[in-house]
């Protein structure tokens, strides 16, 4: 079953300047992995410290995986542009509604 991924980041406000690029370089990797779908990445029309990257996968298997890699050799440096801990919610997409 298809899943949604929002990550809900926070960044400095000294990476807002060079936050399209380095997310532009993370985000080529994510959208190459195996059972990515897309991502976009929204930025908060009035702060724009806030984004969210909003990923589909093709499986929570795909994105366990993916995970499993950014937590590891995949690991991106991200953490070094954010004000606070990024927020990660998966959603399954609902045949019932």
């Amino acid at each position: 079953m298809p899943i949604t991924a929002h990550l809900d980041l926070n960044l400095k406000a000294e990476a807002v300047p060079t936050a399209a690029v380095v997310l532009r370089d993370i985000l080529s990797d994510t959208r190459a992995f195996d059972g990515c779908l897309g991502v976009d990445v929204l930025v908060d029309s009035t702060d724009p410290a806030h984004v969210l990257v909003v990923e589909q996968w093709a499986s929570l298997e795909h994105d366990a995986a993916y995970r499993a890699w950014r937590a590891g050799d995949g690991a991106s440096g991200l953490g070094e542009l954010l004000a606070a801990p990024p927020v990660l919610t998966r959603f399954e997409t609902s045949f019932k509604i």
